[in-house]
């Protein structure tokens, strides 16, 4: 496998792998300063939607993978979402992917939320997988943390088979394929 460089992550983008794209790194809008997204080096810098899905222990559920409830979480919409202390977030991306055949993600948080102590979870973009994804931000601290919407929040590193898997992520008609919003657990 080889990580893939900013010159093939602008070409996939064209053949839209990523939509919206920017293919530079953007670090101001209107004259103001936000966490950065767009093309880097050797990845591309995702931003977080504004809709959020908070948890909560309100209803005192159990959360269990395999029966998940979804009164586990409080919607949110809007350009933050405020984190309780040791608590979480999930969210999804503002851009939709579409993997190649031959590639393989890794989705790791940038380093402005991870100096914070908010970690950013998100598991690998599987080969033919397609969607927004959901992203979870874990509030590590004991404090109430922030997050922003439509900003930088992660970092999406793309590596490159030397051959094509024999069965995708499609082709095994995967649980989480075409996800449109923020997904909760399926079983």
């Amino acid at each position: 496998m080889t990580i893939k460089s900013d010159e093939w992550i602008i070409e996939q983008a064209e053949l839209g792998m990523i939509n919206p794209f920017s293919p530079e790194q953007i670090r101001f809008e209107n004259d103001r300063k936000i966490i950065s997204y767009g093309t880097s080096s050797y990845g591309y810098d995702i931003r977080c939607a504004n809709e959020f899905k908070v948890f909560t222990n309100v209803f005192n559920t159990v959360v269990d993978p395999k029966n998940f409830d979804a009164k586990a979480f409080v919607d949110v919409v809007g350009d933050v979402c405020i984190i309780p202390p040791n608590s979480f977030a999930l969210a999804r991306t503002v851009e939709y992917f579409k993997i190649p055949r031959d590639i393989l993600t890794i989705c790791v948080g940038k380093s402005t939320y991870a100096r914070c102590g908010i970690i950013v979870n998100v598991t690998p973009f599987e080969p033919e997988w397609e969607g927004y994804v959901t992203l979870e931000f874990s509030n590590t601290t004991p404090l109430p943390a922030k997050i922003y919407a439509y900003e930088g929040c992660a970092q999406v590193l793309f590596f490159q088979s030397d051959r094509v898997c024999k069965t995708s992520y499609k082709d095994r008609q995967g649980k989480y394929q075409g996800q449109i919003g923020v997904t909760l657990p399926q079983a």
